[in-house]
């Protein structure tokens, strides 16, 4: 396995993280890594919006993600923020049927460059999101990823899985879907 390094998503760093979005169309056709921000004026319109949109909000200190890189060349992101920063989340009424004490973070996306798939990327990702949740203040960190079989393609776990997870010593606390889990763990 490569040894990857991660930075933070930041004004700097953002030719990087929109190099490879470029060249994966845009991620999921346009998305930008908006989806789980609030709904801005580009939600739902345009690629070029959500662009912009994301671009100002890492400029503004309200985007972040740990990118990973290969060498000089990013390869990928986890992206992570305060509740408010990322208030939109898959299964969102089983997750507030069994809500008690909101996060202090969420971890709500990760994107893998097709070339790196596979290749561990994203658990140095995960790992890199929480050297900069712990940087920022620490505190309790959520995420949802999917516990999944092996039999579905890599390029839909947009949540990471639970296994990768565990692995960096988050614990489930409840299911909110079919394969997809709340885990958490606390930094700092």
């Amino acid at each position: 396995m490569p040894g990857y390094t991660t930075r933070p998503l930041d004004a700097e760093s953002w030719p990087d993280f929109a190099e490879l979005v470029e060249a994966h169309n845009g991620v999921w056709g346009g998305c930008w890594c908006m989806d789980f921000h609030p709904k801005g004026p580009g939600w739902g319109k345009s690629a070029a919006l959500n662009r912009a949109e994301k671009e100002e909000r890492v400029r503004n200190g309200e985007a972040h993600a740990a990118l990973v890189y290969d060498g000089d060349q990013c390869v990928g992101w986890c992206q992570f923020g305060v509740s408010e920063e990322l208030p939109r989340i898959k299964n969102r009424k089983a997750y507030e049927e069994g809500l008690g004490n909101p996060p202090d973070w969420r971890i709500t996306c990760f994107f893998v460059g097709r070339r790196h798939r596979g290749q561990g990327v994203a658990a140095a990702a995960l790992a890199g999101a929480l050297e900069e949740i712990e940087r920022l203040g620490g505190g309790t960190v959520e995420s949802y990823p999917d516990e999944v079989d092996g039999r579905g393609s890599a390029s839909f776990l947009h949540n990471g899985t639970v296994a990768m997870f565990e692995q960096q010593g988050f614990a489930r606390t409840r299911p909110i879907g079919k394969t997809r889990w709340v885990v958490r763990t606390s930094v700092g």
